[in-house]
């Protein structure tokens, strides 16, 4: 009897270590499949950055060649699709479009710098323009007066629609507003009550740049000139053109005309000061398909003065 309680005991005890040893394979094997399904991710997201320089090479090529040019024009080489195309040998699959940033609402000119006092402040005439911006897209426009108050270095809110931490702090979760320059146009995410849908509205129309940088009449939009123009009398004189077709041929509106036709010599004198027809920020996106895997990747090129490109800025599915 004695002998098979011992001999129950020991398959008991057989069984458990077997059960042991059998989760812990498992465990290693899931372990071993999920690491190497990292790798191969990775290798994947390598491959898809790689394809995405390659890319931003060949805009590079182009807006070089372009720099020659005392204008930045759509109907340009630099301004046409590229492919869908392979790169050869390797199955990777790449299709790109350069857009000009300059042809966009530059936010960070809502403020400039105020020598005096060391820092930097509203600037006026661009808050009115970003305010008929918003007015135009049916936004609230006290959301230009949040905006500058994201920017400013400053703690005071501007007027009663601004908002510095007070207004911040009071928010779930609670947060404060940077006091520096924006970095991306979703930021206006962050503005309180502003939300997706304003969002999906104005992201065609503006973009985060440095704040000296003006608007290329060139390749601006229709609605994005006339606010630019601020021209009471010709609210809208260009949003109702067809911009692309005016364009075939070259630069339209030409700097000259754009600013000709503004009536009130301070709002021309104003106008001609925020606008260009040569433009040194231009944006790349370059879908990439690997396999079954597409990787979206948005570029932010800067022409610097001797016409070479560099990347400024990369990011993976996100504008």
């Amino acid at each position: 009897m004695k002998h098979a309680r011992e001999r129950g005991i020991a398959l008991l005890v057989a069984i458990v270590m077997f059960a042991i040893a059998t989760t812990v394979a498992a465990a290693i094997t899931y372990n071993k499949a999920m690491a190497a399904r990292r790798a191969a991710a990775n290798f994947t997201l390598e491959q898809a950055l790689q394809a995405g320089m390659a890319a931003e090479a060949l805009a590079g090529i182009a807006l070089e060649d372009d720099g020659k040019n005392s204008k930045t024009e759509i109907n340009k080489d630099w301004a046409q699709p590229m492919g869908p195309v392979e790169i050869e040998g390797s199955g990777i699959w790449i299709q790109a479009q350069l857009e000009d940033l300059t042809g966009r609402f530059n936010l960070n000119s809502l403020v400039m710098w105020q020598a005096a006092d060391n820092l930097y402040v509203a600037n006026p005439a661009q808050v009115q323009v970003f305010r008929k911006l918003l007015e135009t897209l049916k936004i609230d426009p006290n959301y230009a007066d949040l905006v500058v108050d994201w920017i400013d270095t400053d703690i005071a809110p501007q007027a009663t629609q601004g908002g510095e931490d007070t207004l911040y702090l009071s928010q779930v979760p609670p947060y404060r507003p940077p006091n520096t320059f924006i970095v991306h146009p979703s930021e206006l995410l962050a503005l309180p009550g502003f939300g997706p849908d304003r969002y999906a509205l104005i992201a065609p129309y503006v973009t985060a740049l440095p704040a000296d940088v003006k608007v290329n009449v060139c390749t601006a939009s229709g609605l994005v000139l006339d606010v630019v123009a601020n021209d009471p009398l010709n609210e809208q004189e260009y949003q109702i053109q067809d911009m692309a077709n005016l364009r075939k041929n070259g630069c339209y509106p030409l700097k000259n005309v754009y600013t000709g036709r503004i009536g009130d010599p301070a709002l021309k004198t104003a106008a001609d000061g925020r606008a260009e027809e040569k433009s040194s920020w231009f944006r790349l996106r370059t879908n990439i398909r690997i396999g079954t895997a597409e990787f979206v990747l948005y570029s932010v090129l800067f022409r610097q003065p001797n016409n070479r490109v560099r990347t400024w800025q990369r990011s993976f599915g996100s504008e």
